[in-house]
């Protein structure tokens, strides 16, 4: 998975940086939420998911559904389908709701970004050394490349206007590449599914 992010280069990387939202996987079939909501179902009890509720009455929505949901799962497997969807759901949607985030229903499997999962797999190995490395290498690279094009682009700017605006294009998308890295990284890359701090000045 990581080498298939690799090959194709840091558009993902730079999607997380300006569009966090777009990656946020907590409401994928095959996501950590329902994974544990599964485990909680599994269990029959809801405890696994309660870590993933921001307070008592988030916590008392979830539980007041898995109830409702255990008490009818054992009429069919129509029944316990539906049943266990509305767990799903509302966990979903509560979770959500506590990072500020707005509930779009659930997603398919299979859909959760490469970086995304490389991120859970390193995690689970207990060691972020070569996502970590793979990743500051794709940063490195795109940067530079921005950069050369800018620099090549800047010595002809002035010979006339066409080229005055292939330059500007290239700087504009220079320093925002830039800025949207810097503010990912010094907001600490917070699961707020929120907002870039990147401001379009130019």
């Amino acid at each position: 998975m990581l080498k298939k992010y690799m090959k194709i280069g840091c558009v993902p990387l730079l999607a997380i940086a300006l569009t966090s939202n777009a990656y946020a996987h907590c409401d994928t079939l095959d996501g950590p939420v329902i994974i544990d909501a599964r485990t909680a179902i599994e269990k029959k009890d809801v405890t696994p998911v309660l870590k993933w509720l921001k307070d008592s009455h988030s916590e008392e929505e979830v539980r007041h559904a898995f109830k409702s949901a255990m008490k009818v799962r054992n009429k069919g497997k129509d029944v316990q389908e539906i049943a266990d969807h509305y767990f799903f759901e509302t966990l979903v949607r509560v979770h959500r709701a506590g990072e500020g985030a707005p509930y779009t229903g659930i997603k398919a499997s299979g859909i959760i970004a490469p970086p995304i999962v490389a991120a859970d797999k390193a995690l689970e190995k207990g060691s972020v050394d070569k996502l970590a490395k793979k990743i500051g290498q794709a940063v490195e690279t795109a940067i530079k490349k921005r950069f050369k094009e800018a620099k090549e682009k800047r010595i002809h700017m002035d010979e006339s206007v066409k080229d005055g605006r292939e330059y500007v294009e290239s700087y504009v998308q220079y320093v925002h590449f830039v800025e949207g890295i810097h503010n990912m990284v010094a907001g600490g890359g917070g699961h707020d599914h929120g907002k870039s701090k990147s401001h379009d000045k130019h």
